[in-house]
């Protein structure tokens, strides 16, 4: 890391030094869309901070004094200090946590690079809500999982939104995306290299979480879309497919909410 730089005062929003962070309610959703440019957006400083540290090369900080005055000597890259109004003019919109950073995407690993270390993995099929996105990303890094396999139809990870959601632990979490020609292909080549891939299920049968052994090698926990749950031909590629006992009258779990209890039950003891 380069030494830090100090901040610079910017008094206008039509400063181009500020146009990574320009209209964002448009800009950042994808890096397909016009002006999207696929920059990765952190927000607050905590999120700001971990993507700093992170693999992902920054490229400029905005905000309020304050929260620029918390990451002064953390960042090598060009700080911008600005009105409260100035910020809101560039984003466009109210930002409540005062400062912003965008970054350029870093290489993403392939499956074999990713399962080449990984004994704890989660899989992801179809998750397309941004906050379900980051809440996964969340609880991944909360239980030590080693990295996080996206399936056909998953968002982005690194919209804005999915970012803020994970706290930013969608920037430290190693992930790869698998696509629809090679799914459920895939399953089988985790199961092919030792893998235990448990689809979880509310639906019978399924084997209920407790009866499995949390210490198992190698153990990829699947997951799929809010409502829908997981295909039929993922849930016939898995290991096996795996249930949380509810109370009667309950149907399911917010995905990110199984998944949680599963990723703890299989947590790094």
């Amino acid at each position: 890391m380069a030494s830090p730089v100090t901040s610079t005062p910017v008094g206008s929003a039509d400063d181009p030094r500020l146009d990574d962070f320009r209209d964002l309610t448009n800009a950042d959703r994808r890096p397909d869309r016009p002006g999207g440019r696929g920059l990765v957006i952190a927000e607050g400083v905590p999120v700001v901070e971990r993507l700093i540290a992170s693999p992902y090369p920054v490229r400029a900080v905005m905000g309020v004094a304050s929260r620029i005055a918390a990451l002064e000597g953390k960042c090598d890259a060009p700080m911008y200090v600005v009105p409260v109004e100035v910020m809101d003019a560039v984003v466009g919109f109210h930002l409540n946590r005062g400062v912003l950073a965008c970054a350029d995407r870093a290489p993403m690993p392939s499956l074999a690079e990713l399962t080449a270390t990984a004994s704890r993995l989660l899989v992801l099929e179809g998750v397309g809500d941004h906050e379900n996105l980051g809440s996964l990303f969340r609880n991944a890094a909360a239980f030590g999982i080693d990295g996080v396999v996206l399936g056909p139809r998953c968002s982005d990870p690194l919209y804005r939104r999915a970012v803020r959601v994970s706290m930013g632990n969608v920037l430290r979490v190693p992930f790869c995306a698998v696509d629809a020609a090679s799914w459920p292909g895939a399953l089988h080549e985790l199961r092919a290299i030792g893998y235990q891939v448990l689809a979880m299920t509310p639906a019978p049968p399924a084997v209920r979480l407790s009866s499995l052994d949390p210490e198992l090698p190698r153990v990829a926990v699947l997951v799929g879309a809010e409502g829908l749950g997981l295909t039929a031909a993922a849930m016939a590629a898995a290991s096996r497919n795996v249930r949380i006992p509810m109370a009667d009258g309950v149907d399911s779990l917010n995905v990110a909410t199984a998944a949680a209890i599963a990723l703890a039950h299989f947590a790094d003891r």
